[in-house]
This record gives structure tokens, sequence and C-alpha cells, in this order.
């Protein structure tokens, strides 16, 4: 694949360097430099880098600078490119769905043709769009996706995926924040799309032979753009809040780095492996599961619509997946549908979203064989950057370093606590939080440090252990008590299917533990049962702890990445539900 140098030579604004965009304004609304991370091991990273070359490199021999040298787990030399010296064959799985397979030579031609049908005069009916506009995309997990978001990678254009559950109303905010110039969606989820206010882009679908599946079979592939290694190439809007979105913004580079550190040190895939697993593409999880890291390796994907635990497990038994990519909700969800099962294919499971009770993770692994690796990334960061590791697991813990990442526990004045005390979980590495025009920024980001908003402990070894949110820790006659130790509590009993615990006010107290249990099947939520839980964590864990008040529900609510949703439970108290 040949590379456009169209441009060569731009400068970005404030003296920044070289730049393929035209369109300045994701780089004009990035922070001021005095308030970005500090960014480290990124020096090895070439002044030009397309990160559509980078990942497609296994089907794109020498597109990719810098890509070469020896496998290591050293966060200043890339990871290198899979297979021998001309990649991998083309005819290669890359993603499976359903019945539906495509090739690595596929999946490159179909970015080649889409990029060319973005960027191509709109009276030959192209879009007409320059590097830097931005393209919203809206779709299930689907090979069409993912290779929409490299299209834009690698015309140069800035991808704004999106959840494919957001309503009209969210997605004009996400438009009118990112200013999109062009919305693509799957014609099955175009209703909302149509329903949108935003005037500022025009649309089309794919799917169901659409005008522009058309244009896209028919058109001639266009080359990649040599877009610089730090041009804006994502904006991923942060999941879970109930205030106005933020939009982080990804560099070419990002995407680089998080296959040459987490991808590397600690998923290890290789050409033989088989993905599967429920995070969507428009989350960053999601991204870096279904799409950079198998990529890059010369992996296969099974994209799953509708990832239902039924649907998960055929999946798994039925493409023999060695690796699952999922939320810890789903790893309880699975484990009575496990009868009858065989998915021994899997090396592991990894974990992310909110931390993985330890009971969760040795009832899976006892049924299964199966071990769990649990890690904490975020949309700042693009991915994981603490993490437990196939060579050790730490049940509970959160893991250690990520190669390439640092993690520290720091007081409120940023000063680093002592082993074994509560403090701000903070990080810095080769990806950092850039908000989009956001104030916020100064929120996230403490004297070159990003600060997660989580409440950690590391112990003398290095391990790091979740006790909550910064702003979920419940303080009940002035003991600190993390939400999720009561959780863990709690899901060691086998009437116990999934539990949620916050803190409510109570005059007393200041706040009261209250959980939220869903009971497992055909069991009956009532009083006995609760004086049972009561006790069985009065025996787990300090009595203090305990929760004093239980509401059995039928269900949680949770977001579309299968976080529960606590604000929703907590905003339930504040209309007085006791």
């Amino acid at each position: 694949m040949t590379t456009n140098q169209e441009g060569m030579g731009a400068e970005a604004p404030g003296g920044a360097g070289y730049t393929a965009h035209q369109d300045q304004f994701s780089a004009r609304g990035l922070p001021a430099p005095e308030h970005w991370p500090t960014l480290t091991g990124i020096d090895h990273y070439p002044v030009v880098l397309n990160a559509a070359d980078y990942l497609l490199a296994t089907v794109r021999p020498g597109a990719t600078p810098g890509a070469e040298g020896p496998a290591t787990t050293d966060p200043l030399t890339p990871s290198p490119t899979p297979g021998n010296d001309n990649g991998l064959p083309a005819q290669r799985t890359a993603f499976i769905r359903g019945n539906d397979v495509w090739t690595y030579g596929d999946l490159d031609s179909f970015v080649a043709r889409m990029a060319s049908v973005l960027t191509g005069p709109v009276g030959d009916g192209g879009f007409g769009l320059v590097s830097g506009n931005r393209v919203l995309l809206r779709g299930f997990n689907s090979p069409e996706l993912a290779g929409a978001i490299l299209a834009c990678l690698h015309a140069g254009l800035v991808a704004v995926p999106t959840m494919p559950l957001l309503r009209a109303g969210e997605l004009d905010r996400v438009a009118e924040r990112s200013q999109t110039d062009l919305v693509l969606c799957d014609v099955r989820l175009a209703a909302e799309v149509e329903a949108m206010a935003y005037d500022g882009a025009r649309s089309a679908t794919w799917g169901g032979d659409s005008a522009l599946d058309q244009l896209v079979a028919s058109a001639a592939p266009a080359p990649s753009v040599a877009t610089a290694a730090a041009d804006v190439a994502l904006l991923l809007f942060t999941s879970g809040t109930t205030g106005e979105p933020k939009a982080a913004a990804h560099l070419h580079r990002d995407i680089a780095a998080i296959c040459d550190t987490v991808g590397a040190d600690i998923y290890q895939l290789g050409p033989d492996d088989v993905l599967t697993g429920t995070p969507p593409l428009a989350f960053a999880y999601g991204f870096g599961a279904f799409c950079a890291f198998p990529l890059r390796a010369g992996a296969a994907t099974v994209l799953l619509e509708m990832p239902t635990p039924d649907v998960l497990l055929d999946a798994i038994e039925n493409h023999r997946a060695t690796v699952v990519f999922t939320a810890p909700t789903a790893y309880r969800a699975l484990l009575p549908l496990l009868s009858g099962r065989d998915i021994s294919s899997l090396r592991y499971g990894a974990s992310a979203g909110e931390t993985l009770p330890a009971p969760t993770y040795h009832e899976f692994l006892n049924a299964t064989g199966v071990p769990l690796l649990d890690g904490i990334g975020s949309t700042e960061l693009l991915h994981v950057f603490c993490s437990n590791r196939q060579e050790r697991i730490e049940p509970g813990s959160t893991g250690v370093d990520v190669v390439g990442y640092e993690n520290r526990v720091v007081d409120n004045d940023g000063n680093e606590v002592e082993p074994g005390q509560i403090g701000h979980l903070e990080v810095r590495g080769p990806t950092g939080c850039l908000y989009l025009n956001d104030e916020r920024q100064t929120s996230y980001v403490h004297q070159g440090w990003n600060r997660t908003g989580d409440l950690y402990i590391r112990d003398e070894d290095g391990w790091f252990w979740y006790q909550s949110r910064a702003d979920d820790l419940i303080v009940t006659s002035g003991y600190n008590v993390a939400g999720p130790e009561v959780e863990a509590a709690l899901l060691s009993h086998p009437s116990v299917a999934e539990c949620a615990v916050v803190g409510v006010a109570d005059d007393q107290r200041g706040q009261l533990v209250k959980a939220f249990v869903v009971v497992a099947g055909g069991l009956v939520g009532d009083d006995a049962l609760r004086a049972e839980l009561q006790d069985h964590a009065k025996s787990s864990i300090a009595p203090y702890k305990y929760p004093r008040l239980i509401e059995f529900r039928s269900d949680l609510p949770k977001t579309g990445t299968g976080k529960v949703q606590r604000f929703v439970l907590r905003g339930v108290e504040d209309k007085g539900d006791r």
C-alpha cells in the first residue's frame, strides 16, 4: 500500500510541527501545552505514522515506519510485525461475523476503497472530505464498522465511533462537540440518526446493498495519508456519565502505543489466536480488544452484534476462541450456563470496566480452568495501564504496572502515600488525557499525572488493590468503607448473583452501607435471606462494613459497556426510596 505524501511539511497551529490535517479543528481543541499530561516512551515513534498502516502492517509490509525490530517488552521499541518479511498471507481470516468471513485482504481492500469514497470528489459520488474532518460512526460490532474506523485513519480523517444504544439527543451532543462533518451508520440503526437535530453533517448508511455499499464496491483504492504521529486519529466519548460528555482525543501514535505496551506485554497475541467478547468497538476497551490488538498481531476476531451470554458461549465453542474480552458481570452471568459447554480452547479471559471480585475469579477458574486477567484502563488513556499478568495473578487485585506505564497512589496534594494506605490512583505513560475543548482537563491531569478518579491501595510488592471511585467511598460513623469490598463479601454467598453497594444519607451515621442484590435463579429475596446475607458479610469482613440496608432487585442498571451505574442507584435514594 503506497502512502499519499500530499501536504508534507504543513505546520500545526502554534508551531507544533508537521501535520497532514488540512482541517485543524481537532488540533486547535487540544489542551494548552501546560495542561498536557507527561508522556513517556514516545520519542522512538517517527514523525510520520498512519495508524491504519500500523495495524494492517501484516498485509502492508514496509508501510509502517519504525515497526521493524526484535520481539521485546521494552516500551521504547515498537512491537514487531508478525509473520515473515512479507507479512501474513492476505487470505488469513481477520473478522468473522456469523457465516461472513473477512480476510486481511478483504479488509485492506475495503479500507482503501472506503477511504477513496470518503475523500473523493462530490460530483463523482464521493463525500469530498479533507484530512482532519470528523466522521461520526454508528453501528454494531461488525467488519464494516471496524473497516470504517480504519478507513478514517487511512484517509487522515478523525473517527468518532459511538455506542449503538445512543439516542438522537445523545448523538446530537457528540456531533456538536466534535463538529462532525459526516455521519456513517448501519442501516438498521438509521432511525436515531434521522431524528438528530444537528444539521452540520451529511449522512449515509451501509448495509442492505445501500448506495454507499455500491460506491465502496466500485471505488479505486486510495493510498493512505502520511499523517503525523501526533495528528488526532480518534475522538472517544466517555461512557457512564450523567453530565455533558467529554471527548477524549487520541493520536495516531497512541494507537501504536497501546499495541506496543499492553498488547505486547499483557495480552501477547499471535497469528493463531481467535478473539471474541462483548465490549463495543466504540468503547476504548473494545477498540483495543477487537481492532488494534488482533490486527497488529495478525489474529482473527469473532465480532458479535448482540453478545448475550449464550451467544458469547456459542462463539467461544464454535470458533475455538483462545481469548475472550468482557466485563466482570458477564463472567458471572456465564457461570450458570457452562454445563455441557466446551470452552477449553480459551487461554485466558481479559476483564476490565470495573473491578473483578475475587469470588468471581475463583468461581470461574474452578468451573472452567480459565484464568482471568483483571486490569484497569480508561477512555482517557485508550486502554489498560495496570493489569494482572499471564505469568502471575493476584485474585481481587487490579495487578501491577503495564510495561511502559507508571502507576502510583497519592494523597489529595499529589504526595505519594506509603504502601497499604488508601489514596488517588495516578498514572503516566505513552498515552494520556487530552480532552477536546474541555475545562475538565485540569481536573484529570495533576502535575503531569493522569488522576483516574479511583481510590487504591498499593501493597509492598507493587500490586494495586481497588477500593472505590473517589466519589463512591462510604463514610459511616467515621469509618471508611469501600463498596467493592462489601460486594465481594456478598458475592461469595451462593444466593447472590449480582450486587452493587452504595452509601445512603443517614442522620445518625452520616451514611449507611446499602446493598442492591440480585438473587440467584429460583430463590426469593426475603427478610430471612436479608439477615443471612448480613451475617455472612459480618463473618467475611469487619462488622462495621456490613450492609445495614439490603434491597432485592430483579436487575441492576448498567451502561452499554456492562458497568453497573451506581450513580443511578444513589439517585434512587435521593428520591426517598429506602
